[in-house]
């Protein structure tokens, strides 16, 4: 069966027309209202990189898969976007004031990509994670996740940041949620359907069926091309790296020397600049 982390780039299109954006009010609550410069890991085909963009931040856009950065770049030819992994960050050492990653995160091998994430980081510099969900509380919407076959997507995400808040290497974890609404209708169903690994991965009969039983449920509701809403919490996590320096080598996650100093991955790539060299960014979170 193809590894689920690696099957989003045979989908791409229907990921990009099936799945939904995040609001506006979450990035900033995560990235705040003055712009700063941004690691996108895990960018897909630009959802949330589109937002960042519009509100004045300057973004790098990375993911492992260059089907769906190839969208991205279409929707979005002036942000830089290269191909690339969390466990290996193509940028330089402490050349970003955040890192952000929407959708990804628990599919990261974190022992890896935790220290690398410090790495890059300016001193005070944030990680950012964000997650839509499915909100199961509405009847239906428990109903399509089971026709998807679908688990919960939060226990990926809370078992993933668990891990940022026993690593010893960021501060302590602040977090809120959002609600937001997807306009969806009998096509759209279908690609977000197709867009999920648990169903983009099963062989093809198994997979029709599930696309079928989503159809179904959407005609149930008699909504027609006219669309229907639907519904999602949006889950927000921020944290800042904690000083170089201070990072205890007894933390859960071990990481060498090599593992934070690094520059092997960085060198093909210039430093990102954010306007501002004092190589300190200020953060109030209140």
């Amino acid at each position: 069966m193809t590894d689920p982390s690696l099957s989003f780039g045979s989908v791409a299109a229907a990921y990009d027309r099936g799945r939904p954006g995040y609001p506006t009010e979450a990035v900033e609550w995560l990235l705040g209202t003055t712009p700063v410069s941004v690691l996108e890991l895990g960018a897909g085909t630009g959802k949330l990189t589109e937002t960042m963009v519009s509100l004045g931040h300057d973004v790098f856009a990375t993911d492992p898969d260059d089907q769906m950065l190839d969208i991205l770049s279409e929707r979005l030819p002036d942000v830089r976007a290269t191909v690339g992994t969390a466990e290996q960050i193509p940028a330089p050492d402490s050349s970003v004031d955040v890192v952000i990653v929407a959708q990804a995160f628990h599919w990261f091998d974190l022992d890896k990509a935790l220290p690398e994430i410090v790495r890059v980081l300016r001193p005070g510099g944030r990680l950012a994670l964000i997650w839509n969900h499915f909100d199961t509380r509405i009847p239906w919407v428990k109903r399509l996740q089971a026709a998807l076959g679908d688990p919960p997507s939060t226990e990926g995400a809370a078992v993933a940041v668990k891990v940022v808040d026993d690593s010893g290497l960021f501060s302590a974890i602040d977090d809120t949620t959002f609600k937001h609404w997807q306009t969806i209708n009998q096509e759209s169903i279908l690609d977000l359907a197709n867009s999920r690994s648990v169903v983009s991965t099963l062989p093809d009969d198994e997979r029709n069926a599930r696309l079928v039983a989503a159809k179904r449920l959407y005609d149930e509701y008699d909504r027609g091309m006219d669309g229907m809403q639907l519904p999602y919490m949006t889950n927000c996590y921020r944290t800042i790296a904690l000083a170089k320096n201070y990072i205890s080598s007894s933390s859960p996650i071990m990481h060498s020397p090599a593992a934070i100093t690094d520059t092997s991955t960085a060198s093909k790539l210039p430093p990102i600049a954010t306007g501002d060299d004092s190589g300190i960014i200020l953060i109030d979170f209140n």
